[in-house]
């Protein structure tokens, strides 16, 4: 396992007299680009005076990383899939808490055992999930958050049972949509589960049964208001493009917002079915048909981008539209900068995946741009059709050309649209303050008395003063 001594909030506050919260974070992967709400949740929870272990299930490869990351890289634990000291570590448990161990992986396999994905990474990820939970005791973690309700909460499960650490995860969407098996055993004994929709919770609750409501909350993935902003009059922003020097890609989406170019749709995410982005280039087939000028900008890389760029060469569409890859946060901010409207029209898909609330949505709403997006799970929560943006159905590449159209053709509904957007994010979608609520949370689990691992009581819900 590799890792820098220094602890996650040390670097910020050298002075600090007390000692922080420990709060250990596990998520499949690390530094996942596409997962940006779980790497600025980490930074917005350690400026909420909790100090932050990463210890990412497996390490991402990836050729670009938000800036922001390479800290958390550097001194995140990674581990191996078998080593001696893992072995060990096994032997461990099954010398002091035979009975304890062996329960804990029956669970583990028994409760998986009709879904083969799940049983697999039950297999795959339990000698590390016991190899953590070893090093967390060790290390002085006094709670283990775990990011997404299938294998990381696993983990974060196999932790707490065998050293009575509290854990808690945060519930998003595929995670819930495609695969419940073991949801109820771990909620049973999560300390508190987050939520981040009323529509993610009701799923919690049909499938654990009311008396999981008083631990299954709501705190909404959010965004920093300050980074991402309205941009500036259409004007002023061209101008100070060309007389500062900004990047060519800047000057040029500047340019194409203020009306000197086509309208420009922009669709930022991975590029997997559940984004729906064949879906928005039909639709954009049916408005160069009309006779619209515009430009199709995708921002992404994933599974199916060969698939995408075939399918927008079939449709006769490869002269409108423009590949950008993956893009930092920075980058991602100047294309928002340059975008009329920003698309996002999710699709459940055949396996069953469906996406929560797209982070996507939210920073374009913060950053002023009108949205269109699916009427799909959680996303009506963030989207009032009509208020701050628009939604069409899952699936519905004409309703989605009649809308992308209503909105080319009438400024006024896409200023009133951007308006509305920002103030719903700054009331409801706020980082700091979900980073707030969570770290309440934190702090409350870890007030409690630690269970005893081999006859602990199930959880009580923890409460937060509103």
């Amino acid at each position: 396992m590799s890792s820098r001594t220094q602890t996650a909030g040390e670097h910020r506050d050298p002075s600090a007299s007390t000692p922080r919260l420990r709060v250990a974070y596990v998520m499949s992967r690390f530094p996942k680009i596409s997962e940006t709400f779980v790497l600025y949740e980490i930074l917005a929870v350690e400026q909420a005076e909790v100090a932050v272990e990463l210890y990412p299930l497996q390490r991402e490869k990836t050729s670009v990383m938000h800036p922001e990351a390479v800290p958390l890289v550097e001194r995140a634990h990674f581990t191996g899939w078998l080593s001696v000291a893992m072995i060990r570590t096994h032997l461990h448990y099954l010398g002091r808490k035979p009975w304890l161990y062996l329960a804990t992986l029956w669970t583990l396999l028994w409760s998986n055992l009709g879904s083969l994905r799940y049983f697999a990474g039950a297999v795959a990820f339990f000698p590390k999930a016991v190899f953590l939970a070893r090093h967390m005791a060790r290390h002085g973690i006094a709670h283990v958050h775990a990011h997404f309700a299938s294998h990381p909460a696993a983990v974060a499960y196999v932790v707490h049972r065998l050293e009575g650490i509290p854990f808690s995860f945060t519930a998003h969407g595929s995670d819930l949509h495609r695969d419940r098996h073991m949801l109820r055993e771990k909620v049973a004994r999560a300390c508190f589960v987050v939520a981040i929709s009323e529509y993610n919770r009701r799923l919690i609750l049909d499938d654990c049964g009311p008396q999981a409501a008083g631990k299954v909350h709501v705190i909404h993935c959010g965004v920093d208001t300050r980074q991402f902003r309205p941009r500036r009059q259409a004007v002023d922003s061209r101008q100070q493009a060309v007389g500062s020097g900004l990047s060519t890609l800047h000057s040029l989406l500047c340019t194409l917002y203020c009306g000197a170019g086509p309208f420009s749709i922009l669709s930022i995410g991975t590029v997997h079915e559940v984004k729906g982005q064949t879906i928005l280039a039909d639709a954009c087939r049916i408005l160069k048909e009309r006779g619209l000028a515009f430009r199709l900008h995708f921002v992404g890389d994933g599974p199916d981008l060969s698939r995408l760029r075939r399918h927008v060469e079939q449709i006769g569409l490869a002269d409108r539209v423009a590949f950008h890859g993956r893009k930092t946060r920075q980058e991602i901010i100047e294309l928002l900068g340059g975008a009329d409207v920003l698309a996002a029209p999710s699709v459940p898909t055949r396996d069953g995946r469906r996406e929560g609330i797209p982070v996507v949505l939210i920073e374009a709403m913060a950053s002023g741009v009108p949205v269109v997006a699916s009427r799909l799970s959680g996303i009506p929560e963030l989207v009032e059709d009509g208020v701050n943006g628009l939604l069409v159905p899952p699936r519905d590449a004409q309703a989605l050309a009649e809308t992308l159209a209503r909105l080319a053709d009438d400024p006024v509904l896409r200023r009133e649209l951007a308006e509305a957007a920002r103030r719903r994010v700054e009331h409801d979608f706020d980082q700091q303050v979900s980073a707030a609520a969570l770290a309440a949370r934190f702090r409350m689990s870890a007030a409690r008395p630690m269970a005893d691992p081999a006859g602990e009581p199930e959880p009580a819900p923890v409460e937060v003063p509103s």
